[in-house]
């Protein structure tokens, strides 16, 4: 099936303001999910928040069912976290990790990511190792094998990094760990709503990802998927009253990913998240991936033939986020230009992606990235301001 452009934008309120290309940011959020976080509030404001939030139970629910459809797992393998990084650091610091084990992780780690790993290796005396990547910025799987040993315990992996286009080879290094029987953690916030995201076929026992990017939900959502016989032997660090249950005496923990759960919740997001994965599924998500695909690659073929640009995003496939530098321009200023214009982009600088992006001795990236709903007038548009700020720049020069 194709995209119904029309209906698509129809949907989206904000592509009447904006040329909106962050979407690896956060995307605009379809009608429906506004209707949704909307109208929660005004039931809050009319039958007080807790009285509303038993009435719209089954809404509030939907999220981690609807979270289980789209990664073909079950509902009670789903935690909800109001972001991802919180999500991750909840899984780190539920596994019995030590002094001398070792952590095995790429060099695409997202700084809040990252910052974890160190504190995690701060913590409990692990020791960090940061994988060599081929040509093309990834982590081979041969080469993974090889450096395993008995004192591996923990390999991360990012999907899709948060400045680069490439996709990880989740499922080629899943296999790998499940060879050796080594924790398997993945961080899919930005691949989750643009490419199919299945954890069976990764072969992970955790998983984290948000709401905002290409799932076109509210800030303040995020989750955690964990495999169930895994998450039997997890012990979070903080518990709630929804991730325990009573036996009149003590406490043992929910089943699954459940005991990561806590009670109190914004339900209003929680709902929009809900609304916002069954949006995303009734598109279909092999669909979406194909357009936002065929975008980014006719936009990456576009930006790349203007004198000045250069595009640094690598990887052997390549989704809906492109990487740039403007020759002679800072990318806070191109950025500028581009918002004056109607056109939101982002400037992912090197904390926020810092092994990777000082590896290669790049200090801030200018990235734009497509959705499904992105029309081709409006990645017209920002090729002309980026060439019409590259021929400034060329004729500057030669003054």
């Amino acid at each position: 099936m194709n995209i119904n452009l029309v209906q698509a934008r129809a949907d989206t309120p904000g592509v009447k303001y904006v040329a909106h290309l962050n979407n690896a940011g956060a995307s605009l959020p379809p009608q429906p999910v506004i209707d949704a976080v909307m109208g929660h509030l005004r039931l809050e404001s009319e039958l007080g928040p807790y009285e509303a939030a038993e009435r719209a139970r089954v809404a509030v629910e939907r999220g981690h069912g609807a979270l289980a459809d789209l990664l073909n797992c079950d509902s009670d393998e789903i935690a909800m976290f109001e972001s991802a990084t919180r999500a991750w650091g909840a899984a780190l610091s539920s596994l019995a990790l030590g002094p001398g084990d070792r952590v095995l992780i790429s060099p695409m780690e997202y700084g809040s990511s990252y910052l974890s790993f160190l504190h995690l290796a701060r913590r409990t005396g692990v020791q960090l190792e940061v994988l060599p990547v081929d040509a093309d910025g990834l982590v081979d799987a041969a080469d993974l094998r090889g450096r395993i040993d008995e004192r591996v315990k923990l390999i991360a992996m990012t999907h899709v990094p948060m400045h680069d286009g490439l996709i990880y080879p989740v499922a080629a290094i899943g296999r790998v760990a499940r060879e050796f029987g080594i924790t398997y953690l993945v961080d899919a916030s930005q691949s989750i709503g643009q490419l199919p995201v299945d954890v069976r076929q990764i072969g992970c026992d955790m998983l984290v990802g948000c709401g905002r990017k290409f799932l076109r939900g509210p800030r303040g959502t995020g989750f955690l998927y964990a495999r169930r016989e895994f998450a039997e032997q997890l012990s979070p660090g903080t518990v709630g009253l929804d991730g325990v249950e009573w036996d009149g005496v003590g406490y043992r923990f929910a089943p699954a990913a459940r005991r990561f759960d806590t009670w109190e919740t914004s339900c209003a997001t929680r709902i929009g998240l809900g609304v916002a994965v069954d949006y995303a599924l009734s598109w279909g998500i092999e669909n979406t991936w194909r357009r936002i695909r065929g975008l980014a690659a006719g936009l990456r073929a576009d930006l790349a033939s203007i004198p000045g640009i250069t595009v640094e995003d690598r990887g052997r496939e390549r989704c809906g986020t492109i990487a740039l530098t403007v020759h002679g321009q800072a990318a806070e200023l191109v950025r500028a230009e581009l918002q004056r214009a109607g056109i939101n982009t982002w400037v992912c600088l090197s904390n926020a992606a810092c092994v990777d992006m000082r590896r290669r001795g790049i200090s801030s990236l200018l990235r734009v990235s497509v959705h499904y709903y992105n029309s081709a007038e409006e990645l017209a548009r920002l090729c002309t301001v980026l060439e019409s700020l590259t021929v400034g720049q060329a004729v500057q020069v030669a003054s």
